[in-house]
């Protein structure tokens, strides 16, 4: 998506900024590429910088209460201080690294209902800042997380929907500061035990750390409570393990250790 606007802060005739990406489509560890047009106004002006920053909708627990913020969490400089003449075209070319923690927003061609991904550009001028507008981004799996992915689909799990969650998980070397969980209606074999299943990915450029959050029934002797599970996947041998076998094998024993069956 293009996305085009006169600077507010500089008035009528002051700079403006274009944002065109070479293709929208990344998976985290990758980069986006594209080219920022900065087009001068009526007036000359000194530019302090453009800026790329990756932003996503995030849900913060505050005490009792929730909210949902957006949160920019990669972010970089593509110029430094130049000069803009009146008129003038400065076309700025970048390729920006995708972190590898970056949640995901796609899955097999669909949106992840509850997910929102976009590049933003900022461009200064006299200490007055513009944010502009987001450039819709999509983030698709890497083959592990895809593995995972599908392994659940081919055991009946549905997708519900998706979510951005701000703070760390124990135990897990997480770099960013939030974690997505992607939700699971249970599979037939399954409902009568657990309400859905969260999955989390935590990547890094060797690994993808799983982590499995059961929401499991109560009955009538019996409290509901959270189940987790935890492993890694390699990149390079994920494709050596049926992993709907595995998951299927760990939420089995998972449940019956807890006193629920099928």
């Amino acid at each position: 998506m293009v996305f085009k606007r006169l600077m507010q802060a500089m008035g009528v005739g002051g700079p403006s900024v274009e944002t065109v990406l070479s293709n929208p489509n990344c998976r985290p560890g990758g980069q986006l590429e594209g080219v920022v047009h900065v087009a001068g106004g009526e007036h000359a002006v000194d530019i302090d910088y453009v800026a790329l920053g990756l932003v996503t909708r995030v849900e913060v627990e505050s005490g009792d209460s929730e909210y949902e913020t957006t949160q920019e969490f990669h972010r970089r400089q593509v110029t430094g201080a130049f000069r803009l003449e009146a008129g003038q075209r400065y076309d700025v070319p970048f390729r920006f690294d995708v972190p590898w923690e970056t949640p995901l927003t796609e899955l097999y061609g669909q949106h992840l209902h509850g997910m929102t991904m976009g590049l933003r550009t900022e461009l200064e001028v006299a200490r007055a800042v513009d944010k502009g507008d987001l450039d819709a981004v999509a983030v698709h799996p890497l083959p592990a997380q895809e593995a995972l992915l599908e392994a659940l689909l081919r055991l009946g799990f549905r997708f519900a929907r998706a979510d951005v969650e701000r703070g760390h998980i124990y135990g897990v070397r997480q770099h960013l500061p939030f974690y997505q969980e992607i939700e699971f209606y249970p599979a037939p074999q399954y409902a009568q035990a657990i309400n859905q299943l969260e999955v989390t990915f935590v990547t890094d450029p060797q690994q993808v750390q799983v982590v499995l959050e059961i929401d499991k029934r109560g009955g009538v002797f019996t409290e509901g409570r959270d189940a987790f599970g935890r492993f890694t996947v390699d990149h390079a041998t994920v494709h050596n393990t049926d992993w709907a076998a595995q998951l299927d094998g760990w939420l089995r024993q998972s449940i019956q250790r807890r006193g629920l069956f099928f």
